[in-house]
Protein backbone atom coordinates (compact mmCIF):
# COMPACT_ATOMS: atom_id res chain seq x y z
CA UNK A 1 0.00 0.00 0.00
CA UNK A 2 2.72 2.70 0.70
CA UNK A 3 3.92 1.63 -2.62
CA UNK A 4 1.69 4.64 -3.72
CA UNK A 5 2.53 8.11 -3.48
CA UNK A 6 -0.33 9.25 -2.89
CA UNK A 7 -1.48 7.19 0.18
CA UNK A 8 2.05 7.90 1.75
CA UNK A 9 1.30 12.01 1.24
CA UNK A 10 -2.64 11.69 2.59
CA UNK A 11 -0.67 9.81 5.52
CA UNK A 12 1.34 12.30 6.12
CA UNK A 13 -1.01 14.72 6.26
CA UNK A 14 -3.16 12.89 8.72
CA UNK A 15 -0.14 12.33 10.76
CA UNK A 16 0.24 16.63 11.05
CA UNK A 17 -2.68 17.29 11.74
CA UNK A 18 -3.38 15.32 14.45
CA UNK A 19 -0.63 17.21 16.07
CA UNK A 20 -1.31 20.57 14.94
CA UNK A 21 -4.51 20.29 15.83
CA UNK A 22 -4.05 20.31 19.96
CA UNK A 23 -0.96 22.60 19.41
CA UNK A 24 -2.33 24.92 17.48
CA UNK A 25 -5.39 25.29 19.82
CA UNK A 26 -2.81 26.46 22.50
CA UNK A 27 -1.22 28.82 19.98
CA UNK A 28 -4.23 30.67 19.34
CA UNK A 29 -5.30 30.56 23.17
CA UNK A 30 -1.74 32.10 24.08
CA UNK A 31 -1.66 34.33 20.92
CA UNK A 32 1.61 32.63 19.78
CA UNK A 33 1.36 33.46 16.08
CA UNK A 34 4.70 35.10 15.67
CA UNK A 35 6.23 32.15 18.16
CA UNK A 36 5.42 29.60 15.61
CA UNK A 37 6.56 31.78 12.77
CA UNK A 38 9.68 32.69 14.46
CA UNK A 39 10.25 28.78 15.31
CA UNK A 40 9.49 27.90 11.51
CA UNK A 41 11.48 30.28 9.45
CA UNK A 42 14.64 29.13 11.93
CA UNK A 43 14.13 25.56 10.41
CA UNK A 44 15.75 26.94 6.98
CA UNK A 45 19.09 27.33 9.29
CA UNK A 46 18.29 23.76 10.16
CA UNK A 47 17.79 22.67 6.43
CA UNK A 48 21.58 24.36 5.92
CA UNK A 49 23.31 22.76 9.07
CA UNK A 50 22.01 19.35 7.94
CA UNK A 51 23.20 19.61 4.25
CA UNK A 52 26.78 21.52 5.39
CA UNK A 53 27.31 18.92 8.07
CA UNK A 54 25.82 15.45 6.07
CA UNK A 55 22.85 14.71 8.62
CA UNK A 56 19.12 13.91 8.19
CA UNK A 57 17.32 17.43 7.28
CA UNK A 58 14.54 16.31 10.69
CA UNK A 59 17.57 16.32 12.79
CA UNK A 60 18.91 19.50 11.63
CA UNK A 61 15.65 21.25 11.47
CA UNK A 62 15.28 19.84 14.92
CA UNK A 63 18.34 20.89 16.93
CA UNK A 64 17.50 24.75 15.59
CA UNK A 65 14.05 24.38 15.95
CA UNK A 66 14.31 23.87 19.74
CA UNK A 67 17.25 26.44 19.73
CA UNK A 68 15.29 29.39 18.50
CA UNK A 69 12.36 28.04 20.41
CA UNK A 70 14.13 28.35 23.38
CA UNK A 71 15.36 31.46 23.06
CA UNK A 72 11.85 33.11 22.50
CA UNK A 73 10.40 31.04 25.41
CA UNK A 74 13.65 32.43 27.31
CA UNK A 75 12.83 36.41 26.47
CA UNK A 76 9.08 35.61 27.04
CA UNK A 77 10.00 34.84 30.26
CA UNK A 78 12.26 37.63 30.66
CA UNK A 79 9.40 40.12 29.95
CA UNK A 80 10.83 41.21 26.39
CA UNK A 81 8.01 42.79 24.17
CA UNK A 82 7.27 40.18 22.06
CA UNK A 83 5.56 41.35 19.08
CA UNK A 84 8.86 43.36 17.94
CA UNK A 85 11.14 40.57 19.09
CA UNK A 86 9.73 37.74 17.61
CA UNK A 87 9.15 39.84 13.88
CA UNK A 88 12.73 40.93 13.99
CA UNK A 89 13.68 36.66 15.26
CA UNK A 90 11.74 35.38 12.41
CA UNK A 91 12.42 37.41 9.55
CA UNK A 92 15.68 37.07 10.80
CA UNK A 93 16.33 33.84 10.56
CA UNK A 94 14.39 33.14 7.37
CA UNK A 95 17.12 35.25 5.87
CA UNK A 96 20.09 33.91 7.91
CA UNK A 97 19.04 30.31 6.71
CA UNK A 98 18.18 31.32 2.82
CA UNK A 99 21.75 32.88 3.19
CA UNK A 100 23.16 30.19 4.49
CA UNK A 101 22.07 27.66 1.97
CA UNK A 102 23.11 29.56 -0.61
CA UNK A 103 26.86 28.45 0.78
CA UNK A 104 25.78 24.80 0.29
CA UNK A 105 27.11 23.42 -2.90
CA UNK A 106 23.95 21.65 -5.11
CA UNK A 107 20.72 22.55 -3.23
CA UNK A 108 19.27 25.85 -5.04
CA UNK A 109 17.07 23.92 -7.27
CA UNK A 110 15.39 22.16 -4.30
CA UNK A 111 14.87 25.60 -1.78
CA UNK A 112 11.62 25.49 -2.64
CA UNK A 113 10.77 22.18 -1.36
CA UNK A 114 11.86 23.62 1.81
CA UNK A 115 9.74 26.84 1.55
CA UNK A 116 6.52 25.58 0.15
CA UNK A 117 7.40 21.67 1.19
CA UNK A 118 7.21 18.70 -1.40
CA UNK A 119 4.02 16.51 0.43
CA UNK A 120 4.04 14.02 -2.76
CA UNK A 121 8.02 13.36 -2.63
CA UNK A 122 7.09 11.92 1.56
CA UNK A 123 9.01 8.11 1.46
CA UNK A 124 8.55 5.75 3.81
CA UNK A 125 11.09 6.99 6.20
CA UNK A 126 9.74 10.19 6.36
CA UNK A 127 6.71 8.58 7.01
CA UNK A 128 7.62 7.27 10.05
CA UNK A 129 9.47 10.04 11.42
CA UNK A 130 6.44 12.34 10.52
CA UNK A 131 3.95 9.80 12.57
CA UNK A 132 6.73 9.57 15.20
CA UNK A 133 6.91 12.99 15.95
CA UNK A 134 3.08 13.33 15.88
CA UNK A 135 2.18 10.73 18.29
CA UNK A 136 5.13 12.35 20.59
CA UNK A 137 3.82 15.82 20.40
CA UNK A 138 0.03 14.20 20.90
CA UNK A 139 1.67 12.37 24.58
CA UNK A 140 3.52 14.75 25.48
CA UNK A 141 0.57 17.46 25.38
CA UNK A 142 -2.31 14.60 26.61
CA UNK A 143 0.46 14.22 29.59
CA UNK A 144 0.80 17.66 30.24
CA UNK A 145 -3.00 19.09 29.29
CA UNK A 146 -4.15 19.99 32.57
CA UNK A 147 -1.71 21.62 33.40
CA UNK A 148 -1.22 23.59 30.23
CA UNK A 149 -5.04 24.65 30.31
CA UNK A 150 -4.26 26.00 33.78
CA UNK A 151 -1.12 28.16 32.71
CA UNK A 152 -2.91 29.40 29.25
CA UNK A 153 -5.96 30.32 31.52
CA UNK A 154 -4.15 32.15 34.14
CA UNK A 155 -0.44 31.93 35.23
CA UNK A 156 -1.33 33.48 39.28
CA UNK A 157 -3.86 30.19 39.31
CA UNK A 158 -1.36 28.19 37.95
CA UNK A 159 1.17 29.08 40.89
CA UNK A 160 -1.55 28.99 43.12
CA UNK A 161 -2.37 25.71 41.99
CA UNK A 162 1.42 24.39 42.42
CA UNK A 163 2.31 24.53 38.91
CA UNK A 164 5.10 26.40 37.30
CA UNK A 165 3.58 28.30 33.93
CA UNK A 166 7.39 28.79 32.63
CA UNK A 167 7.41 25.00 32.81
CA UNK A 168 4.45 24.26 30.53
CA UNK A 169 5.38 27.30 28.37
CA UNK A 170 8.64 25.08 27.92
CA UNK A 171 6.24 21.77 27.20
CA UNK A 172 4.67 23.72 24.03
CA UNK A 173 8.06 24.69 22.99
CA UNK A 174 9.51 21.21 22.66
CA UNK A 175 5.53 20.36 21.31
CA UNK A 176 5.73 23.50 18.48
CA UNK A 177 9.48 22.24 17.40
CA UNK A 178 8.91 18.53 17.02
CA UNK A 179 5.87 20.05 14.58
CA UNK A 180 8.40 22.25 12.91
CA UNK A 181 10.47 19.35 12.13
CA UNK A 182 8.26 17.39 11.07
CA UNK A 183 5.94 20.04 9.00
CA UNK A 184 9.15 20.72 6.89
CA UNK A 185 8.69 18.06 4.25
CA UNK A 186 4.75 18.54 4.21
CA UNK A 187 4.23 22.08 3.88
CA UNK A 188 7.59 23.97 3.90
CA UNK A 189 8.46 26.85 6.59
CA UNK A 190 6.52 29.51 5.19
CA UNK A 191 3.26 27.58 5.56
CA UNK A 192 3.68 25.51 8.89
CA UNK A 193 2.14 28.72 10.97
CA UNK A 194 -0.70 28.53 8.82
CA UNK A 195 -1.55 25.10 9.78
CA UNK A 196 -1.03 25.18 13.22
CA UNK A 197 -3.18 28.41 13.36
CA UNK A 198 -5.99 28.32 10.40
CA UNK A 199 -7.80 24.60 11.62
CA UNK A 200 -7.68 26.20 15.47
CA UNK A 201 -9.25 29.13 14.02
CA UNK A 202 -11.72 27.58 12.27
CA UNK A 203 -12.73 25.03 15.41
CA UNK A 204 -12.55 28.25 17.78
CA UNK A 205 -16.51 29.30 16.67
CA UNK A 206 -17.72 25.70 16.74
CA UNK A 207 -16.60 24.25 19.84
CA UNK A 208 -17.91 24.26 23.79
CA UNK A 209 -14.49 22.91 25.39
CA UNK A 210 -11.32 23.02 25.22
CA UNK A 211 -11.48 19.17 24.19
CA UNK A 212 -13.31 19.87 21.55
CA UNK A 213 -11.58 22.50 20.16
CA UNK A 214 -8.30 20.74 19.67
CA UNK A 215 -11.08 18.05 17.93
CA UNK A 216 -12.12 19.84 15.81
CA UNK A 217 -8.88 21.50 14.82
CA UNK A 218 -6.93 18.28 14.40
CA UNK A 219 -10.50 16.88 12.33
CA UNK A 220 -10.20 20.11 10.17
CA UNK A 221 -6.52 19.53 9.73
CA UNK A 222 -6.93 16.50 8.50
CA UNK A 223 -9.58 17.57 5.88
CA UNK A 224 -7.74 20.29 4.55
CA UNK A 225 -4.85 17.78 4.14
CA UNK A 226 -6.63 15.56 1.67
CA UNK A 227 -9.38 18.40 -0.16
CA UNK A 228 -5.76 19.95 -0.61
CA UNK A 229 -4.44 17.11 -2.11
CA UNK A 230 -6.90 16.25 -4.03
CA UNK A 231 -7.06 20.12 -5.52
CA UNK A 232 -3.53 19.75 -5.96
CA UNK A 233 -3.88 16.40 -8.09
CA UNK A 234 -6.66 17.73 -10.04
CA UNK A 235 -5.76 21.77 -10.85
CA UNK A 236 -2.02 20.28 -10.56
CA UNK A 237 -1.09 22.87 -7.73
CA UNK A 238 1.30 23.22 -5.72
CA UNK A 239 0.52 20.39 -2.64
CA UNK A 240 1.55 22.87 0.25
CA UNK A 241 -0.09 25.72 -0.53
CA UNK A 242 -3.02 24.06 -1.76
CA UNK A 243 -3.60 22.41 1.78
CA UNK A 244 -3.18 25.93 3.51
CA UNK A 245 -5.91 27.25 0.86
CA UNK A 246 -8.00 24.47 1.61
CA UNK A 247 -7.84 25.05 4.97
CA UNK A 248 -8.24 28.87 4.62
CA UNK A 249 -11.61 27.58 2.41
CA UNK A 250 -12.94 25.65 5.52
CA UNK A 251 -11.96 28.64 8.32
CA UNK A 252 -14.23 30.76 6.10
CA UNK A 253 -17.06 28.00 6.23
CA UNK A 254 -16.85 27.42 9.89
CA UNK A 255 -17.03 31.12 10.53
CA UNK A 256 -20.29 31.35 8.66
CA UNK A 257 -22.07 28.37 10.09
CA UNK A 258 -20.63 29.35 13.20
CA UNK A 259 -22.38 32.71 13.06
CA UNK A 260 -25.53 31.91 12.03
CA UNK A 261 -25.49 29.16 14.78
CA UNK A 262 -25.52 32.25 17.32
CA UNK A 263 -27.63 34.02 15.16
Amino acid sequence: MLDDFLVRAALAGVGLALATGPLGSFVVWRRMAYFGDATSHAAILGVALALALHLPIGVGTLLVALAMATLVSTLAARGWAMDTTLGVLAHSALAFGLVAISYVPGVRADLSTYLFGDILAVSKADLGFIWAGALLVVALLGWRWQALLTATLNEDLAHASGLNPDRERLVLTLALALVVAVALKIVGALLIAAMLIIPAAAARGLARTPESMAAYAAGFGVLSCLVGLRWSLWQDTPAGPSIVSAAAVIFALAAVFGRMRRG
